[in-house]
């Protein structure tokens, strides 16, 4: 049988592809198409669970997505926050923003949401829900008017190794003078233990993440404008929750980059793998308009052997899930 020139380039073709290696392609940034910002991840039954804020400023809903290894995104919805559901006397315009949700010391998950410019928690038994507010009498967590002057939104709860909870939120109005609240909250995850501190670290602005490393607690932050390319995150030590915080070493730890690929980046969180820690953020993607969107990325976060926080090459990673 006689074969052609072509014939045999295809073959030969066909062969050496079934013959080459398989290599994990890199996650690279955006790691999932659309615009979204401020996200939350858990990580339940094999499965990550992003919440994050819908473009331009929020919708009625949070867009919701589930992964196993960071390449196939489904996206899902769940029945709580809405505005319609969030809102009450002391409520703003603004939509469903900035949701953080954590699985407390009982098997049950939490989210703390800005809503109406004023802070929610939800409760379900699982990450998608349902989802219900976890006052009984429906109303705000921290309300609009709690601390008149300065911004009720962006809350974070973050639960040391003892299993005690803390809640840390706030923003300035007009993009200046923006503070961080913080209050130890009760085994309900719900209820403050204390009246609402001021912990504020330098060049805070909005967007706190708190998490803790080798003894240290890290409270990481926004600076800058959400709106355009002064925005980045830094971050502050200190050797209790309440502070008093020192400033970061390295700050601003990821800002705008010399090319513009990474455009005020900022309102994030961290989670590990397999003893590496990771960074969840979003980025500016411009435009013309008078609103701006956002997309969602991911790189590692790494230590010196001091224990700073590194600055963030904002180029995507490796694939890690599954392996």
């Amino acid at each position: 049988m006689k074969i052609n020139n072509l014939a045999l380039l295809i073959l030969v073709g066909v062969y050496l592809l079934g013959c080459s290696p398989k290599t994990d392609s890199k996650i690279s940034n955006p790691i999932v198409d659309g615009y979204f910002a401020d996200p939350s991840i858990v990580l339940y039954e094999g499965k990550y669970f992003i919440y994050a804020t819908i473009d331009p400023w929020g919708s009625d809903e949070l867009a919701v997505f589930e992964t196993t290894d960071f390449k196939q995104f489904e996206q899902k919805h769940i029945n709580w926050p809405t505005k319609k559901a969030c809102t009450s006397p002391t409520s703003g315009n603004s939509m469903v923003w900035a949701p953080s949700v954590i699985q407390g010391t009982k098997e049950q998950f939490y989210m703390y949401v800005s809503v109406g410019s004023e802070v929610w928690v939800g409760t379900a038994s699982h990450p998608l829900g349902p989802w219900k507010n976890a006052k009984e009498d429906a109303s705000p967590l921290i309300p609009g008017n709690m601390i008149p002057g300065y911004h009720m939104i962006d809350a974070e709860c973050f639960i040391d190794d003892d299993n005690r909870a803390y809640l840390y939120w706030g923003s300035g109005l007009n993009w200046v003078n923006g503070k961080c609240f913080m209050v130890p909250l009760a085994e309900n995850m719900v209820d403050f233990l204390k009246e609402p501190l001021d912990v504020t670290p330098t060049d805070f602005f909005e967007g706190p993440f708190m998490m803790k490393k080798n003894g240290t607690y890290y409270l990481m932050f926004s600076n800058g404008k959400a709106i355009d390319h002064t925005y980045n995150i830094r971050y502050a030590t200190a050797k209790s929750p309440f502070g008093p915080f020192e400033k970061g070493i390295n700050n601003p730890i990821i800002e705008t980059s010399a090319d513009s690929t990474t455009y005020g980046p900022g309102h994030h969180c961290v989670f590990s793998f397999n003893g590496q820690d990771y960074m969840l953020y979003h980025r500016i993607f411009p435009q013309k308009e008078s609103y701006v969107l956002r997309q969602l990325c991911l790189d590692s976060l790494n230590f010196d052997a001091n224990w700073n926080i590194k600055k963030v090459n904002p180029q995507g990673i490796a694939s890690f899930i599954n392996k």
